[in-house]
C-alpha cells in the first residue's frame, strides 16, 4: 500500500477545498494516485475540477513582451532552482530579454531561440551560461509562445508567476487589459465550447454520470443530468461563457458584444505548470550526510 504523506493530503485539500480526512481517505483508496483521488472526491462530494495552475511546482519567472505596434508578442517561462534567484534583478532582466527576442524574431522554439543573437551581440545561450556562472544555479528557458496577432495584443503579468496575452479586435486598451486580467484570474481552458479538448469533455461526462449514479438518480434521467453537468462545466471553463470578474452579472461574451469586440485567441503561462517539484526531507538529508541514515 502506498504511503500517504501529510504533504499529499495538503495538496489534494488545496486543490479540492475538501476536508483533510476526506482527502486522506480518497488518496488511500486511490493508492496515492492524485488524479484518481481527485476524481473519487469529485464523484462523492461534487467538488469542482481543480485548477492545474494551483499546483505550481517550479521557481523562476514568466515574462511578456508586446511590440509597439501591438501586433507581435511573446510569453517566456524561464526556470531556476530557488525563489531567491527568481527575484534577482539580473535573472528577471534575462527573462524579459528572452521574451522580447522571441517576439521580435517570431520564434517559439526554445532550442532555436537559444542560438539567436541579443542586442549586445551574444546569443541567448551565451547569456544564459553567463547568468548560471554569476548566480550559481542551473536555469533554462522552459517554454515560449510567439504571437502574430490577428487584431492587436494586450498583456498582463500577475507578478512574475502568471502571464497572459490576448489577441482581440474592437474595444479599447482598457478592454484589452481587463480581458487579460480576467483570464489570469479565471484561467479558462478554451475560448469557446467548441475549443474544449474532447478528452476533457469525456472526463467530465464520466464523472457526472458516476456522481449521478452514486446519488441514486433514476436511470432514465442520467443522460439529461449528465448533459446539464457538462453544460455547467463548459460555462465555467470557456472564456466566453465565464462571468466577467469585474462585473459577474455579465459574461465575457456579453461584454464583448457590448463593446463591439472579438477575442481571436489567448495564451497563458503559469509558472511551473506541469512540473513535479522534488520534495526533500531536510532532516533526513542531514542525518544521511552525517552517516546516520
Amino acid at each position: 500500500m502506498a504511503e500517504i504523506s501529510a504533504s499529499m493530503v495538503k495538496e489534494l485539500r488545496e486543490a479540492t477545498g475538501l476536508g483533510m480526512m476526506e482527502c486522506k481517505k480518497a488518496l488511500t483508496e486511490a493508492g496515492g494516485d492524485f488524479k484518481k483521488a481527485e476524481e473519487i472526491l469529485r464523484i462523492r462530494s461534487g467538488a469542482k475540477a481543480s485548477k492545474v495552475a494551483g499546483r505550481v511546482a517550479a521557481e523562476g519567472a514568466i515574462a511578456a513582451h508586446v511590440s509597439a505596434s501591438g501586433r507581435e508578442g511573446a510569453l517566456a517561462e524561464v526556470n531556476c532552482e530557488t525563489d531567491f534567484v527568481a527575484k534577482d534583478a539580473a535573472f528577471m532582466q534575462f527573462a524579459r530579454v528572452v521574451a522580447q527576442a522571441a517576439a521580435e524574431q517570431g520564434i517559439a522554439d526554445t532550442e532555436k531561440l537559444s542560438q539567436q543573437p541579443l542586442p549586445g551581440g551574444e546569443t541567448v545561450e551565451a547569456a544564459r551560461r553567463a547568468l548560471v556562472s554569476k548566480l550559481g544555479e542551473n536555469m533554462n528557458v522552459r517554454r515560449l509562445v510567439a504571437v502574430k496577432a490577428q487584431g492587436r495584443l494586450a498583456s498582463y503579468l500577475h507578478g512574475t508567476r502568471i502571464g497572459v496575452l490576448v489577441d482581440y479586435s474592437g474595444g479599447d486598451d482598457v478592454l484589452g487589459k481587463d480581458l487579460a486580467m480576467h483570464i489570469a484570474a479565471s484561467r479558462p481552458v478554451a475560448r469557446t465550447r467548441e475549443d474544449v479538448p474532447a478528452e476533457l469533455l469525456e472526463r467530465e461526462r464520466t464523472i457526472a454520470r458516476a456522481r449521478a449514479i452514486e446519488s441514486g438518480r433514476p436511470e432514465n434521467l442520467l443522460d439529461k443530468i449528465v448533459d446539464g453537468a457538462v453544460s455547467k462545466y463548459l460555462a465555467e471553463v470557456t472564456l466566453l461563457g465565464q462571468p466577467f470578474v469585474k462585473d459577474d452579472k455579465q459574461t465575457i461574451e456579453r461584454l464583448l458584444k457590448n463593446k463591439g469586440a472579438t477575442v481571436h485567441a489567448f495564451y497563458m503561462f503559469v509558472l511551473g505548470e506541469g512540473i513535479e517539484k522534488k520534495k526533500s526531507d531536510f532532516v533526513a538529508e542531514v542525518m544521511a550526510a552525517a552517516g546516520h541514515a
